[in-house]
C-alpha cells in the first residue's frame, strides 16, 4: 500500500521544530509533522493558582490550553468563544497535554510558579494532539532552560499515532489514513519507556492482544525517534 511521500508503514512523517517563533513567550516552537502544524508557546508566571494557596499546596503548577484555528481544517471551524463554551474534544486534548507535561516536570522544584502551555493548531492533517504534546515538550524544555529552571525537568515526553489501515500496521497516520483506519491508537510515552496514555479504538472489528502488542512495538520505535529529534532541537537552546 502506497503512503504519501512513499513512506514505509513504520516511518514517521517528516518532523521539524522551529524554535523561538513567538518572541514574547518564555519558550515557543512551531512543530511540523507532515502537513500538521502546531504553534506551541510556554509562559511562566511567578504565581500559583488560587486553589493551591487555599489548600496550602507547595510547589508550582502546569496547565495547558489547546485550540484549532478556524482555518486549520478544510471547512472553517468556529472558535469556541463563538459557541460560548469549550468544545468537548478540545477540553479532552488540553487536559491530556497538561497531564503529559506534568509527568516530566518536578512541580515541587518549580517553586511558586505557574507554567502555561498553549497549543494552537495552524493546519490539521491528522495527529494534532500528538504534535501538540511532542512540540509542547520542546517549548516547555526551551522555556525552562532559558529561565534557568532546567533542573525541574525529569524526562522527555512525546506522542505518536499508530493504527491498522487495510490490515496493515502503520505509524503516524495522516488524515487520509486516520479517517479510514480499522484501528486507531494514540500513544503518549516518556523516554524512560513508560506510558502516560494509551487510547485505542476499533473502528470496525474488535482487535486482540497480539494486535495491541504489535501496535505498541511500532509506536515505541516512533517515540524513540521523536525523542532523538527533540534532543537535537533543544541542543540549540542557550542555557
Amino acid at each position: 500500500m502506497n503512503r504519501v511521500n512513499d513512506r514505509r508503514p513504520e516511518q514517521l512523517r517528516p518532523v521539524s521544530f522551529e524554535l523561538g517563533i513567538a518572541p514574547h513567550a518564555t519558550g515557543s516552537v512551531l512543530i511540523s509533522m507532515g502537513n500538521t502544524r502546531v504553534l506551541c508557546g510556554v509562559t511562566i508566571e511567578e504565581n500559583v493558582p488560587r486553589w493551591m494557596k487555599e489548600q496550602r499546596v507547595t510547589g508550582g503548577w502546569l496547565t495547558a490550553e489547546y485550540s484549532m484555528l478556524p482555518y486549520s481544517t478544510l471547512t472553517r471551524k468556529p472558535r469556541d468563544i463563538a459557541k460560548g463554551k469549550l468544545d468537548g474534544r478540545s477540553g479532552e486534548i488540553q487536559r491530556l497535554i497538561g497531564r503529559s507535561m506534568r509527568a516530566v516536570i518536578d512541580l515541587e522544584k518549580l517553586g511558586a510558579r505557574t507554567v502555561w502551555v498553549d497549543c494552537d493548531v495552524l493546519q490539521a492533517d491528522g495527529g494534532t494532539r500528538c504534535a501538540s504534546i511532542t512540540g509542547g515538550y520542546v517549548a516547555l524544555a526551551a522555556a525552562l532552560i532559558g529561565a534557568g529552571l532546567e533542573r525541574t525537568l525529569v524526562g522527555k515526553v512525546a506522542a505518536v499515532s499508530v493504527g491498522v489501515v487495510r490490515g496493515m500496521t502503520m505509524l503516524d497516520l495522516d488524515y487520509s489514513e486516520d479517517s479510514t483506519a480499522e484501528v486507531d491508537m494514540n500513544v503518549v510515552g516518556t523516554d524512560a519507556g513508560t506510558y502516560i496514555e494509551l487510547q485505542g479504538t476499533a473502528e470496525g472489528l474488535p482487535f486482540d492482544r497480539d494486535r495491541v502488542t504489535s501496535l505498541l512495538d511500532v509506536a515505541d520505535a516512533g517515540l524513540a525517534r521523536l525523542f532523538e529529534i527533540q534532543g537535537q532541537a533543544l541542543a540549540t537552546v542557550r542555557r
